[in-house]
């Protein structure tokens, strides 16, 4: 295989990345203690956490899937990157500082401060490993898409190249080495997606082009396509088009002419050929012109409204239910401190997410082929297509490139940070965990191994709809749990098991079944938008069953919510001991 300019300044930057990070992680190997590996001695700075937060957090679904989605979507694709950083302020007004004057190392640490609960401790580690999981798997294939779409490379080398980068460098250094890590990669990560930006709005406001117009986009350049899942292409304008494969159930290899307001269902494995100036396909019940795409609810779908109305729960309250988001509060040395952390966080979020959403405006005026093809790809196809194939185009793309997998790379060590501390501290047995040194790496690769397997068999779902799901359960399970344990002092043991798993059940089983019957028609769509049923059902559940049950609330959950929500300097607040494992 013959690589081009662009596929080997792509492939440099992704090695210098790893490189760096590896490099940077070793600055952790001198950690010793429980807590050096699990919250990094609850030492790190302000601002250097906020920096690590936000690398952690912005993931392949920040990175590649919200351009994608405004890219097709349009208006109705804001509720994304909205919802992601509104959920920061959510964890800022009603977790972030009680959580951290818990004391814990983990979720289920908290819950069983506040409520003394084995069962309810062994239900948190079950949907800390399920959430875990479920959010490892899109930034791992992300890994491997990005490799393959700039180096041709199989998709598989990719996704389990990034696992072993972040099982060595979680498993040496722990969360100290992964708070440098991350911070870095969040500046990597910012630095890519501007420079395109930049360069992209500059040649867009020369050019003239605006997108009130009641028509498609065109393609700008003779083009091929290929198809490589099942998709349904709706066609506003009348288009010639050469296809080989299979197009409505037939086989084809030839010129076809489709005309204007008819639909095409397209096989896998098909190649579709279009001139320069056609207008552009879409995919069924996406905005079919310019105009409709700046129009919120401008879709087919009759569910919309209700789909997005549940997308708005999931996304405001998921963030509060996020282990591995959860796991960084802790490691500031007080609650005062976590707040600042979280109000930095914000800042730096909302700028990222400004820039990804006009990265995806870009992405309509210069690679309008991903509408037919697949938008996931929007991010890595922007540069060459701002500045060609030339040196110029080809280092902006290695730029791009090293960010994107700075997002898998940094998303996926929190979460295995997370959930080697789970694993370590509730899963594996005393006798096994022997001192730090062997426990917690042996931690990481007992959580990491069954995602990055999985990873290598692609689910079908793009990168920011993966991500949705895995905020659904979150929103379903943690947010009530944190919510009602730092709030309600009503709250019982058997409530919070029960709200947990109601919530958590409904939620999961939606995802598994969307996973694979991947439809999104009529009342369908809730599976893919589970939260407005499932985070009501938490939260009454855990209120009803804790009613019933008030005989059993702690008798010192009054002294516990005091010491939750109290200012440090009156001294209530109190740490679990470093001790080794």
């Amino acid at each position: 295989m013959t690589l081009n300019l662009t596929a080997i300044a792509s492939l440099t930057a992704i090695v210098l990345v790893a490189v760096i990070s590896a490099v940077i992680g070793s600055i952790g190997h001198r950690t010793r203690l429980t807590s050096d590996f699990l919250v990094a001695s609850r030492s790190v700075p302000s601002r250097l956490n906020a920096g690590a937060i936000s690398g952690e957090y912005l993931s392949a679904a920040s990175f590649l899937g919200i351009a994608g989605l405004i890219l097709v979507d349009g208006a109705d694709a804001l509720w994304y990157p909205v919802g992601y950083c509104a959920g920061y302020l959510a964890l800022l007004l009603f977790v972030a500082a009680p959580l951290r004057r818990s004391g814990a190392y983990t979720v289920p640490d908290f819950a069983d401060a506040r409520l003394a609960s084995p069962g309810l401790r062994k239900v948190c580690t079950a949907f800390v490993l399920v959430i875990g999981w479920l959010y490892l798997l899109p930034q791992l294939q992300g890994a491997g898409l990005t490799l393959g779409i700039v180096t041709g490379l199989p998709q598989w080398i990719g996704s389990a190249g990034a696992g072993v980068i972040v099982l060595a460098t979680v498993a040496l250094g722990g969360m100290r080495s992964v708070t440098f890590v991350q911070a870095f990669q969040f500046w990597l990560k910012l630095t890519a997606i501007a420079i395109p930006v930049v360069i992209g709005l500059v040649l867009l406001l020369g050019s003239g082009h605006g997108f009130d117009r009641p028509e498609p986009p065109a393609f700008r350049d003779q083009t091929s396509v290929s198809v490589e899942t099942p998709v349904v292409l709706q066609v506003q304008l009348a288009v010639d088009v050469v296809a080989r494969g299979t197009v409505d159930g037939n086989p084809v290899d030839g010129p076809l002419r489709w005309a204007a307001g008819s639909e095409h269902s397209i096989a896998p494995d098909t190649d579709l050929q279009f001139r320069t100036g056609d207008p552009v396909p879409t995919t069924k019940g996406a905005p079919a012109d310019d105009e409709s795409w700046l129009r919120p609810l401008s879709g087919s779908d009759p569910h919309q409204l209700l789909a997005t109305y549940s997308l708005i729960i999931a996304t405001f309250l998921g963030t509060m239910g996020l282990p591995h988001v959860l796991g960084r509060f802790y490691t500031n040395s007080d609650g005062r401190a976590a707040r600042r952390s979280a109000v930095v966080v914000l800042a730096m979020l909302g700028g990222f997410y400004l820039l990804v959403t006009l990265m995806g405006v870009l992405s309509r005026f210069y690679t309008p082929q991903l509408l037919v093809s697949g938008n996931d790809a929007a991010v890595l196809l922007l540069p060459t297509a701002l500045l060609g194939s030339g040196v110029a185009g080809a280092v902006v793309g290695g730029i791009v490139a090293a960010g994107a997998w700075a997002a898998f790379l940094s998303t996926a060590s929190g979460l295995m940070v997370s959930l080697a501390s789970v694993v370590v501290t509730d899963v594996m047995p005393r006798r096994a965990r022997g001192r730090s040194l062997t426990g917690f790496p042996l931690a990481t690769i007992l959580a990491g191994v069954p995602p990055v397997a999985v990873a290598l068999a692609p689910t079908g779902l793009n990168f920011a709809e993966a991500v949705a799901l895995v905020f659904a359960v979150a929103a379903s399970t943690f947010c009530p749990l944190l919510v009602l344990g730092i709030w309600w002092r009503g709250l019982t043991a058997a409530g919070a098991i029960a709200g947990v798993l109601a919530g958590g059940v409904t939620s999961a089983l939606a995802v598994v079944v969307s996973l694979v019957t991947r439809s999104e028609n009529g009342w369908s769509v809730l599976l893919y938008r589970p939260a407005i049923i499932s985070v009501p059902l938490a939260f009454l559940a855990m209120v009803l069953v804790s009613l019933a049950t008030r005989a059993s609330r702690p008798v010192d959950a009054g002294q516990l919510l005091l010491r939750l929500h109290a200012p440090e300097r009156l001294g209530l607040s109190r740490d679990r001991l470093d001790d080794r494992v």
